[in-house]
């Protein structure tokens, strides 16, 4: 499958598109800190492509090849909210918002005010925040808690915090260091949003489909935050067995992307 790339409103979006015309709605992908667009076009956008799905993955502003890299620390997450609305306006029908990590948060963020057709969020941070998480990791795995805090001052790690940061299963080291490469700092704003400030207003989101899926062995989003995330909307709540925090690239990734197509399956019928 191609992936395309453009600009809309000065942010990069990748797109990926069926091979044939298709009734089924367009997925938007929205990644996570340290990363941009690039993490969905390798594994989950051809996937879903070939089956059907029209899909998009915005880099948001700061990240990839969109604008704001110069502002990067001041980069709050209503402006990312805001990435994603404006790239939705550009397409032409509303679709399935697909969020990892801070891309979850983001688009639990975006039902404050926008309507969406269904939400899934992947490891995402949940919507008390990254406290707990944070704690977490700093008794757990005190080692890559100052290895991300060196990340958010502007400095890189190597292959091997990366993978035990990631990945439960097996890595490949190429795969490894293709990431490396691609990843950069985040905004330390929107840290600090996620954290304490800019926690989802509950009252005032709106309550769309949501599929909310966690990994076992995710060392930054641990299962129990994410069934936290499933108690607090009502939903079942999903851990593949086996994985780390990038279910998009874990050797079994395809367990993770077919879990999404059936529940989207069920959306549709």
């Amino acid at each position: 499958m191609q992936i395309t790339s453009q600009q809309i409103a000065g942010r990069e979006v990748f797109s990926c598109l069926p091979l044939k015309p298709s009734p089924r709605p367009p997925l938007l992908f929205i990644h996570g800190a340290f990363a941009g667009g690039w993490m969905w076009t390798e594994t989950f956008m051809p996937y879903f492509a070939a089956a059907g799905y029209p899909c998009h993955a915005l880099s948001l502003r700061g990240h990839g090849g969109s604008s704001g890299h110069e502002q990067i620390n001041w980069l709050s997450v209503a402006d990312y909210v805001d990435d994603v609305r404006s790239v939705i306006q550009g397409l032409a029908i509303d679709p399935v918002l697909i969020g990892h990590s801070m891309g979850g948060f983001i688009a639990q963020k975006y039902l404050e005010h926008h309507p969406a057709r269904a939400v899934a969020l992947l490891c995402s941070v949940p919507p008390q925040g990254l406290v707990a998480a944070q704690f977490h990791l700093m008794l757990q795995k005190p080692g890559i808690f100052l290895e991300l805090n060196r990340i958010l001052a502007g400095n890189y790690t190597d292959t091997d915090t990366l993978r035990e940061a990631l990945f439960a299963g097996e890595a490949d080291p190429e795969m490894l260091q293709t990431w490396l490469s691609r990843m950069q700092n985040e905004s330390q704003r929107a840290i600090w949003d996620m954290s304490m400030f800019s926690l989802p207003n509950l009252l005032h989101m709106r309550r769309p489909p949501m599929l909310i899926v966690g990994a076992q062995h995710d060392v930054l989003v641990p299962a129990f935050l994410v069934q936290t995330t499933a108690q607090t909307y009502g939903e079942p709540c999903h851990i593949l067995p086996g994985m780390g925090h990038a279910i998009t690239h874990e050797k079994d990734w395809p367990a993770a992307a077919g879990l999404v197509e059936s529940w989207l399956a069920q959306l549709e019928g």
